[in-house]
């Protein structure tokens, strides 16, 4: 596969779309193989590890007893024996970036699309993960902390080959390790993005639409930085397109008119913080990009560990190919908005094979478990208030003033450690010798005390 090749991307498992729609629009009921049971087993254990109970009454179907449901695509989407599908959504935005809903309305139209893993991976932010936590708590979603990052992608010495990149990160339920690191890498990314949709604005001004910098602002809301969808909307509601369709293919394409690059640092530097962080790097939506064979290429020598591969209607045969070319995860999500319409996959929308969320969890795990312990560890040296926060952080755990403290720091680990690892994964010389650490510290460090919610 060559630089210049073009890629098409075919939905391969939409072969059937012409042949005529079966009658049985819920799919019908077929038994897994032995290895669809065990990949069952270890993804539903994860899924459940705060729910031990609907864990235990979920993976412990024989592989006589554990069916699947094949959907019209033929895709098989794992069901445990109460009939629940474990449905993930690993793409997702709220207002905290470009999406048009809170991270709880995200939730709460999660819950109702039947979704029971959902990663909220607004543009260059955090900031939106602990409402999102919050919210899953009451509908029993598991909260994927992530975040996608814009990139710029550029190639020695060809300044032509130069495009934007973005690249989905994965977190463990605590969040990012060295969080400060990652967090002022994305806020020089934010920092870019005023400046770009200041320029943005500025060209269509240039270009006779005079549309208010105020307004954008208005519409991306305090304190988050504007992107060319909170343009676009503010030139729909001045009357300047019809449609957010029009003013991206009319003005605010790549390359276009009122085009213009921020601060985005290069996609090699986005994997390797991420990775550097702890988490899962993902290429996202690689079928917008011009050149994605030398890009994919260069961000798997950086430590690239997926790609999106899978949208709502099957999986892209070309893009499938160039993952396992380069040995990568196949992921994907429906990268959700909320801005409605045909052209918006909803959440849940994509179907992921029991298989493909083994995969990815075979090689998240471990990823996480060592950021888990990086933290702790962390707050075990050096007991402060700050390390106790990282924790906390996105954990299912919160920090409050007054109440009744745990005793000590070991009393914290063992009650957050089971939601956060498996018991295998906790069965290891450096969590016990971190707990032993922790065993003569006071969970209470200047008036800031703890509570633990196990449910």
């Amino acid at each position: 596969m060559g630089d210049g090749c073009v890629i098409q991307a075919t939905p391969s498992s939409n072969k059937k779309n012409n042949k005529k729609k079966k009658k049985n629009r819920g799919g019908t009921k077929k038994k897994m193989t032995n290895d669809q049971v065990l990949a069952f087993k270890f993804v539903s254990e994860w899924v459940f590890l705060d729910h031990p109970s609907a864990s235990s009454s979920s993976s412990s179907s024989s592989p006589s007893a554990a069916s699947c449901v094949v959907d019209d695509f033929g895709v098989q989407k794992p069901v445990g024996r109460g009939g629940e599908k474990l449905v993930f959504e690993l793409h997702s935005h709220s207002k905290f970036s470009d999406g048009f809903f809170s991270p709880s309305k995200v939730i709460e139209r999660a819950h109702i699309n039947g979704v029971k893993v959902l990663a909220l991976t607004d543009h260059d932010t955090m900031a939106g993960i602990p409402e999102a936590v919050e919210s899953a708590r009451k509908y029993g979603i598991k909260i994927i902390p992530g975040v996608e990052i814009s990139s710029i992608f550029s190639p020695r010495g060809d300044s032509e080959l130069e495009e934007p990149v973005h690249i989905l990160a994965y977190y463990s339920s605590i969040g990012p390790a060295r969080f400060e690191e990652l967090d002022k890498f994305l806020s020089n990314i934010r920092d870019g993005r005023f400046l770009r949709a200041k320029n943005i604005v500025l060209k269509l001004n240039n270009l006779k639409l005079p549309l208010k910098w105020e307004h954008v602002c208005r519409i991306a809301g305090k304190g988050v930085a504007p992107g060319r969808l909170h343009v676009a909307r503010a030139m729909v509601e001045q009357g300047y397109v019809e449609n957010l369709r029009q003013a991206f293919s009319r003005y605010l394409f790549d390359g276009g008119p009122a085009y213009s690059k921020g601060s985005e640092p290069l996609a090699e530097e986005a994997v390797k913080m991420i990775c550097h962080t702890g988490g899962v790097a993902v290429l996202a939506h690689p079928w917008a990009l011009k050149h994605p064979v030398p890009i994919v290429r260069r961000l798997k020598e950086a430590g690239l560990h997926g790609m999106e591969v899978h949208k709502s209607d099957g999986k892209l045969a070309a893009y499938s190919d160039l993952a396992d070319a380069y040995g990568l995860l196949k992921i994907g999500g429906s990268d959700y908005h909320g801005r409605g319409g045909h052209n918006e996959s909803e959440l849940g929308s994509v179907n992921l094979p029991v298989l493909v969320l083994h995969d990815f969890l075979k090689v998240a795990r471990p990823i996480w478990c060592n950021a888990i312990r990086e933290i702790i560890e962390c707050y075990a040296e050096e007991p402060s208030d700050s390390n106790l926060a990282a924790i906390t952080r996105f954990g299912r755990t919160r920090i409050l003033k007054g109440g009744s403290p745990l005793s000590c720091g070991q009393d914290l680990i063992d009650h957050c450690l089971p939601l956060w690892l498996s018991s295998q994964e906790m069965e290891n010389a450096e969590f016990e010798a971190i707990k032993l650490k922790l065993s003569n510290v006071s969970v209470s460090q200047g008036g800031m005390q703890v509570l633990v919610e196990t449910k």
